[in-house]
This record gives structure tokens, C-alpha cells and sequence, in this order.
């Protein structure tokens, strides 16, 4: 009797430590988990900036005003016949 048992608890033992430590087990399930969270939240990320990128391609291809606002903005161009102004803030320096 004792040495089924003692078997018995053995075996209970080496199933524990395969459920908490071992490959496949519940750490590496939770590394996992939180693993997976962070893709999917890059994922997300990405498919927004992706989309952003989706409408402006829309837009530059529909008609000249995004292509003139793009210019305007990154570029710095002005219209001929306009007037371009520049304020610069003193600097805090004593």
C-alpha cells in the first residue's frame, strides 16, 4: 500500500510540475496571452495608420486640393500673387 502511494504522489508531483513548468504548460500560456496582446494591439495601431494612409492616397487622387494642401504644409509653397508671413518667438534667453 505504501509503495502505491508513494507512486501515486509521485505521479501527481511530475503532472504538476509538467502543468506549471514545462513546455506547453500554464507560464508559458500566459507568456503567450500577453505576447499575443501586444501584437494585436501593434496590429491595430498599424491598420489605423494604414487607413490614414488608404484616404490620402484617395484624396491625391481625387483633385488638386490635397495635392496643394500636402505642398502648402511639407513643402512650404506658396501661390503666385500670395503673400507669405513668418513669426518667429523671441527667445527667453537673459
Amino acid at each position: 500500500m505504501r509503495w502505491l502511494i508513494g507512486g501515486l504522489l509521485g505521479l501527481l508531483l511530475l503532472l504538476q510540475y509538467r502543468l506549471w513548468f514545462a513546455e506547453g504548460g500554464l507560464a508559458e500560456a500566459n507568456r503567450l496571452q500577453a505576447q499575443l496582446e501586444e501584437v494585436e494591439a501593434e496590429n491595430a495601431e498599424l491598420t489605423a495608420r494604414n487607413e490614414a494612409l488608404t484616404r490620402e492616397v484617395i484624396a491625391l487622387q481625387d483633385g488638386t486640393e490635397a495635392v496643394e494642401k500636402n505642398a502648402r504644409e511639407n513643402l512650404g509653397l506658396i501661390k503666385e500673387g500670395e503673400v507669405y508671413y513668418q513669426f518667429v518667438e523671441e527667445s527667453k534667453a537673459p
